[in-house]
C-alpha cells in the first residue's frame, strides 16, 4: 500500500474546516489593515533564492533541473518570491504597497512535530515605507493576525542595530558568522567562535544586550547607536497602542538583507520548537533587479499555529439529509435544492437504500431528516425529523427550511 511522502501530512474534512476557519481570520485581519492577498508560483528558478540566503540553503530544498535544463527549486518561503513578484510587476504601483499571502512552502529536512517538508505560511509585506510608523504597523498586524487565530503567544521586539554597532570594528566575514550563531541561538558555538576569533571580549556585552528589557538600558550597553530615535520612537508606537510584547535585543537575522527592526513570536504551549512568527525589515528588491526598496514584514508559521490551537468544536450549522422513497427520487432533489440554496449543508440518499436504512445513515451523519414517501410528494410537504429529540412533523417546505435555519441560528 503506497504511503504518503515523509515529512506531508494528509488532512480528513474537519481539519481542513479548522484550518481553513483560522485562515479565513488571518485574512479579515490583513484585509481590515488594507494588504491585498497575492499569489507567486509554488516552483522559481533556484537563483531566487541562492542570490538571497546563500548556497548553503540548497541542502534544504527540493531542487530540480526542468526540461530546458534550468535549475528550480519548490519555494522554501515566499517573501524573495514577492519581492520578485514587486519587481517584475509592481514598481510602479502607489507606495506603500501592502500584500499578504497564504502559501505551502517546501523544505527537505528532517520532520518533527511542527516541522515538515510541505507547510504553509501566512505573512505580509510592506514595501516602500522607510519609517518607524511602517516598522510598527507590520508589528502591529502581525500581532492581530496572531491574536485572532486564537493562539496564545509572546512576542519579542527588538533592533538589529545596536548588536551591529557592537560587532562595527569586526570583518564582514566574521560578523556574519557570529550573527548565524546569535540567529540559531547556538551559545556554544557562539562561544567556540568568540575563542578561536580572539573576540572573547564580545561575550559580555552580547549577553548583556540580550537581556535588556528598557530601551535606555539598550544604549548603556551598545553605546551611541545612530538608529536610537527611530528604535525609540517604534517603540513609542507600540506603546501608545498598547501592544502586549517584550523587548529583546537579542534577537538576530543571519542574513545581510535584514536592516533594522525585528520580532518574533512564540506559542506559549509548544516547548522547545514554538517559534510561530518571524519578521523585520529588510532590503531585497535590489537583488532581483530592482530598486533599492525598503520593505518589512513577517510570515506566521501556520502548521505550528494549528498545534498550538490543537482541535476544538466546529460549529458548520445543521446538516439535513433527506429520505425518500423510490416514486419521489425526483421531489427529493428538487427539496434538496432548495434546503441548499438557504445555505443549509444537505445530501441525498445515493445508494438506493431502503428508508429504514436511509434514516440510519441519516441518524450518523445529519441533524435533521427531511422524510418524503407519497403523501408528501402529493401534498407538497415534507416531514421534518429532529434526529436529536426525535419529534417530528409534517411542514410546508419553506416551514420546514425557516426550522432548520433556526436551530442553525441558535
Amino acid at each position: 500500500m503506497l504511503q504518503k511522502p515523509r515529512g506531508t501530512r494528509d488532512f480528513l474534512p474537519d481539519e481542513m474546516e479548522r484550518r481553513r476557519l483560522i485562515e479565513r481570520r488571518m485574512r479579515e485581519a490583513a484585509r481590515r489593515w488594507g494588504y491585498r492577498e497575492v499569489c507567486t508560483p509554488d516552483f522559481e528558478h533556484l537563483e531566487l533564492f541562492t542570490m538571497k540566503s546563500g548556497e548553503g540553503i540548497i541542502q534544504e530544498m527540493y531542487v530540480f533541473e526542468d526540461k530546458g535544463g534550468r535549475q528550480m527549486t519548490l519555494r522554501p518561503e515566499v517573501t524573495a518570491a514577492v519581492l520578485r513578484m514587486y519587481v517584475n510587476e509592481g514598481k510602479v504601483l502607489p507606495k506603500p504597497i501592502r500584500w499578504c499571502y497564504f502559501a505551502d512552502c517546501f523544505r527537505y529536512e528532517r520532520p518533527q512535530k511542527g516541522r515538515y517538508r510541505q507547510f504553509w505560511q501566512f505573512g505580509a509585506e510592506l514595501i516602500g515605507a522607510d519609517t518607524a510608523s511602517a516598522d510598527a504597523e507590520a508589528i502591529m498586524l502581525a500581532d492581530e493576525a496572531l491574536r485572532s487565530s486564537g493562539v496564545t503567544f509572546d512576542l519579542h521586539v527588538g533592533h538589529l542595530a545596536p548588536m551591529k554597532h557592537l560587532l562595527a570594528d569586526l570583518a564582514p566575514g566574521d560578523q556574519r558568522a557570529i550573527m548565524a550563531l546569535l540567529d540559531k541561538h547556538d551559545q556554544e558555538g557562539l562561544k567556540a567562535a568568540l575563542v578561536a576569533r580572539d573576540l572573547t571580549r564580545l561575550a559580555e556585552p552580547l549577553a548583556a544586550l540580550g537581556e535588556c528589557r528598557d530601551v535606555a538600558e539598550v544604549f548603556e550597553v551598545a553605546g551611541d547607536v545612530p538608529e536610537r530615535a527611530r528604535i525609540e520612537e517604534t517603540f513609542s508606537l507600540l506603546d501608545s497602542q498598547n501592544i502586549n510584547y517584550r523587548p529583546d535585543f537579542g534577537i538576530a537575522r543571519g542574513l545581510d538583507y535584514y536592516t533594522g527592526m525585528v520580532f518574533e513570536g512564540f506559542a506559549q504551549n509548544l516547548g522547545a520548537e514554538n517559534q510561530i512568527l518571524g519578521g523585520g525589515t529588510y532590503r531585497l528588491a535590489h537583488l532581483f533587479g530592482g530598486d533599492d526598496v525598503a520593505s518589512c514584514g513577517f510570515a506566521i508559521g501556520f502548521d505550528r499555529v494549528m498545534v498550538s490551537i490543537g482541535e476544538f468544536d466546529l460549529s458548520s450549522g445543521p446538516v439535513v439529509g433527506v429520505v425518500c422513497t423510490p416514486e419521489a427520487r425526483s421531489r427529493a432533489l428538487e427539496v434538496a435544492r432548495a434546503f441548499r440554496g438557504a445555505g443549509i449543508r444537505t445530501e441525498v440518499d445515493l445508494m438506493q437504500r431502503g428508508m429504514g436504512a436511509q434514516l440510519s445513515h441519516a441518524a450518523k451523519t445529519a441533524d435533521f431528516a427531511v422524510v418524503l414517501g407519497k403523501r408528501e410528494v402529493e401534498a407538497g410537504t415534507v416531514t421534518l425529523k429532529d434526529l436529536h429529540s426525535g419529534e417530528q412533523q409534517e411542514r410546508s417546505l419553506e416551514d420546514a427550511i425557516a426550522e432548520v435555519a433556526r436551530h442553525g441560528a441558535c
